[in-house]
């Protein structure tokens, strides 16, 4: 679904507004220069060259933080899952360090992202390109025949991916019945791994993805893009490979955990009236978990029912630990520990992580400088995640703005998400926008008539009342 935003301007004002850099300074730029010339090969890197990994990402990204290979072993599986190895480039103490402690992660913007780490690395020496020997710390993930995790092991390698895809290109490939090789095993533990996630009781909201992209003539169109299986079970090795360095980090006794507390009874009793209120049937002995996989996205009272789920998802934390164990080691919504460490190219935390595994695996004392800097993280992510989240809205409420400048007091369809007294959140499928809608008795998960009342491109704000 796809409406081009006549009159769309630039997202400049944007980054002016929150202070977004336009380039890295000088020292910066030329320490990771010398990075890249300098060499990353070493004896005590191991030559995995040999592995068939493809990499999984977005049509025309060019930082690709993984690689994967999923082959059988026995009658289970193997996972070969290379992540871009930022430790062997970033000097602790350097020009580098300080810029991307500073920035925490990279900020997506639709006319061009902000990168955590300069292009030469993020796109080019430390990115898992295709038919290029990388850096990277390998993961060997042992699962066995109904998908448990039996061992894993973390080490610093060269690799070579063989291929670059995408979501479609690997959907349609595994639909018509030929994948690539390296992934024809994907599909069998992506849905192993999905099925213990609901059995764990992780939550999962199958939300589809409200994207900005240009529209290749000078203007930009909104996009929604729902979630395909290899978007799943791609997700699910990420998830595999976090929990596993939660796992070593806790038994180590030091680490870097992203948690969640538990949901409090009053959001899943919210929950659970909001399913009686869109005629979702709860079955006695199911818990949240279970009822939200079971639902069809493609349902406008399931799109509502997500979005009162997010309410079970709130307060989540970057917890450090070094010797006393963490009082919260869990993260609710996976429903077991987890750790951030499959995308150090775009965000700060995961180099951490990683250089700790890597530590434990290779039975090496934890750096110094690594210890030191412990601390700080939870601050720098916090802040970095903040401002992500404020960007991406900005962004997406100012194409919204654009797409919709010259439609006031048009009707249009929309599915009431949540709403209370005197207004609602409502979702439009076309043009698909999110946006405040002013009326009485507005049924969430049903499709309603509203009019748009505001697009100001100025004020980046949109809304609508009941037609």
């Amino acid at each position: 679904m796809v409406v081009r935003a006549e009159g769309a301007g630039s997202f400049a004002r944007i980054r002016v507004e929150f202070g977004l850099p336009a380039q890295f300074p000088g020292p910066v730029l030329a320490e990771a220069q010398h990075a890249v010339t300098s060499g990353v090969a070493g004896p005590d890197r191991h030559d995995a060259t040999d592995l068939p990994l493809v990499t999984i990402d977005p049509p025309g990204a060019k930082d690709l933080d993984q690689a994967m290979y999923v082959e059988r072993r026995g009658s289970g599986f193997r996972v070969h899952y290379a992540i871009a190895d930022l430790g062997c480039f970033v000097t602790p103490g350097g020009a580098l360090d300080a810029e991307v402690r500073r920035r925490g992660q990279t900020l997506y913007l639709p006319d061009g992202n902000v990168p955590l780490h300069p292009t030469v690395l993020s796109e080019g020496a430390a990115s898992l390109l295709p038919d290029q020997t990388r850096p990277a710390a390998l993961w060997t993930l042992d699962c066995d025949a109904d998908g448990a995790l039996e061992k894993a092991h973390v080490r610093r390698a060269l690799v070579r991916s063989v291929a670059r895809f995408d979501y479609d290109t690997v959907q349609a490939a595994i639909t018509a019945g030929t994948p690539h090789p390296s992934v024809a095993e994907l599909p069998a533990i992506g849905r192993l791994r999905r099925e213990r996630a609901v059995r764990r009781g992780a939550v999962e909201l199958q939300l589809p993805d409200q994207d900005v992209e240009p529209d290749g003539r000078g203007g930009w169109r909104l996009v929604l893009r729902p979630r395909t299986e290899v978007d799943a079970w791609n997700a699910e090795i990420s998830l595999l490979t976090g929990m596993a360095a939660a796992t070593l980090m806790l038994d180590a006794g030091i680490g870097v955990l992203r948690t969640l507390p538990a949901a409090q009874n009053g959001a899943v009793r919210w929950l659970r009236r909001s399913a009686r209120s869109l005629g979702i049937a709860w079955p006695k002995g199911t818990d949240a978990a279970e009822l939200l996989a079971g639902l069809d996205p493609g349902q406008p009272e399931a799109l509502a029912l997500f979005m009162d789920a997010t309410r079970l998802l709130r307060g989540a934390a970057y917890t450090v630990f070094d010797g006393t164990p963490p009082e919260l080691a869990t993260h609710a919504g996976l429903a077991t520990s987890y750790a951030h460490v499959t995308a150090p190219l775009r965000r700060l935390v995961d180099r951490f992580g990683t250089e700790i595994c890597l530590a434990v695996c290779a039975g090496e004392p934890v750096p110094e400088w690594l210890r030191e800097a412990l601390p700080e993280l939870p601050k720098l992510m916090e802040g970095s995640d903040a401002l992500a989240t404020k960007v991406d809205k900005a962004c997406l409420d100012q194409v919204e703005a654009w797409v919709l400048g010259r439609r006031i007091g048009s009707e249009f369809d929309a599915i009431v998400l949540r709403a209370d007294e005197s207004s609602a959140e409502v979702f439009l499928t076309d043009p698909p926008v999110i946006a405040k809608c002013a009326g009485e008795d507005l049924p969430e998960g049903e499709t309603v008539r509203v009019r748009l009342v505001q697009a100001d491109a100025e004020a980046r704000k949109v809304s609508f009342e009941r037609a």
